[in-house]
């Protein structure tokens, strides 16, 4: 029973009437309900795409490339570091050392120092030589430290004592001293790496090295030119730590990335002061002081056990990585072994270098060395990136 209510007052019963007003009420009512569904089914649909669809695949794209996001992003979060001061480089074979230590603002001893060249050895042999023949003219006493671990705590074998015989041009002046790794499973691998370096300050002492001898740091594939090293130990009144600005080439002396390598550094030594490191100590870098020739192995074995075996080896991501095919393919064409983007702290320096290294085709300013033994050593000169599987 419905009841409608008159104008005049009182309610009257018409069935009818409101038999039309409960429908158009029920009708929109219905509406509503229809609507309401609707878009309850909307939210349902976008919700599902949300956290079916979108969220994984976001996960999925920072696991893949968030190595990527986050160099790419480096300017934002980093500085660039305090620029080096840098001291121009003279050189000219015909030109006395007098005067070329005059054009440094230096003078120049009555007798040279003593130098000694300290390094620490993983499985470099064919770089280990071709430096140490660079160097041979100037070093009063060469000193190597050999672990049976790698940095990244996997054992390894002691490769140059097994070759020694190859290097016996050197023998007289050879100081060579091994090392137990510590093998702590998990272990940030700069820590392995800092106690090497420790123990190489106590075979540097073993060596007979004393004050203001001259020190060359640097890694093995880290190569001063042999007339930077003349050069310093001749002149005087030369800075107490230097910065060697080296040329830096990837995989052979085929690909020039830039002039930006400046880890190695030659020290006048104080004793209870120097300490053998790896990283920046002072502000002043000599330019064009030798080359940096990184991961420049004959073999794709090598390759691989570097890729294990150093301090960077979080930058091993996925394990196609190590496939032999993709590395030889990644040296011909001059890109990256780990898929990384530019270490730099500018976003026109990291769009600058996108992409492979361009091929450089001058072998011209190399170590004499490699160029005398070309066909030994044809895998580090341009037009040679196909390597031997090793």
């Amino acid at each position: 029973m419905c009841f409608f209510m008159m104008p005049e007052g009182g309610y009257k019963k018409t069935d009818d009437f409101c038999e039309d007003v409960c429908g158009e009420e029920a009708t929109r009512a219905a509406l509503s309900m229809t609507r309401l569904r609707c878009v309850l089914k909307g939210l349902d649909l976008k919700a599902f795409i949300l956290l079916f669809v979108i969220v994984p695949t976001c996960g999925l794209g920072i696991y893949l490339h968030g190595q990527k996001i986050s160099y790419f992003l480096r300017p934002i979060w980093e500085s660039p570091p305090k620029p080096f001061h840098n001291i121009p480089h003279y050189y000219h074979e015909n030109v006395s050392m007098e005067n070329l230590c005059k054009l440094h603002g230096w003078g120049i001893r009555e007798s040279p120092r003593r130098v000694f060249d300290a390094v620490l050895f993983s499985n470099e042999l064919d770089i280990l030589s071709i430096r140490w023949n660079e160097l041979y003219p100037y070093i009063t006493q060469f000193v190597i430290l050999e672990s049976n671990s790698t940095f990244s705590g996997l054992p390894k074998p002691q490769v140059f004592a097994a070759n020694r015989d190859k290097f016996k041009f050197i023998e007289s002046r050879l100081t060579y001293g091994t090392i137990g790794g510590r093998f702590r499973k998990g272990e940030n691998p700069f820590v392995e790496e800092a106690y090497q370096r420790v123990a190489l300050d106590q075979l540097l002492k073993i060596a007979g090295i004393t004050d203001d001898d001259l020190l060359i740091m640097s890694d093995v594939d880290e190569i001063p030119s042999s007339h930077t090293i003349n050069l310093l130990r001749w002149c005087d009144n030369i800075p107490q730590v230097l910065h060697l600005r080296l040329r830096n080439y990837l995989y052979s002396f085929e690909f020039l990335l830039d002039n930006k390598s400046w880890r190695a550094s030659v020290h006048r030594y104080q004793t209870g002061k120097t300490r053998y490191a790896h990283y920046r100590q002072t502000d002043d870098i000599l330019s064009d002081a030798g080359w940096h020739c990184s991961f420049c192995f004959r073999y794709i074995s090598e390759f691989i056990f570097k890729m294990k075996a150093y301090s960077h080896v979080d930058r091993v991501r996925f394990s196609h990585y190590l496939k032999p095919s993709r590395i030889q393919d990644v040296i011909c064409r001059g890109a990256d072994l780990f898929d990384m983007l530019p270490e730099e702290y500018t976003f026109k320096e990291i769009i600058g270098k996108l992409g492979p290294i361009p091929r450089s085709y001058s072998a011209v300013h190399l170590p004499a060395y490699l160029l005398e033994n070309a066909e030994k050593y044809r895998f580090l000169l341009p037009e040679n990136c196909v390597r031997d599987r090793g």
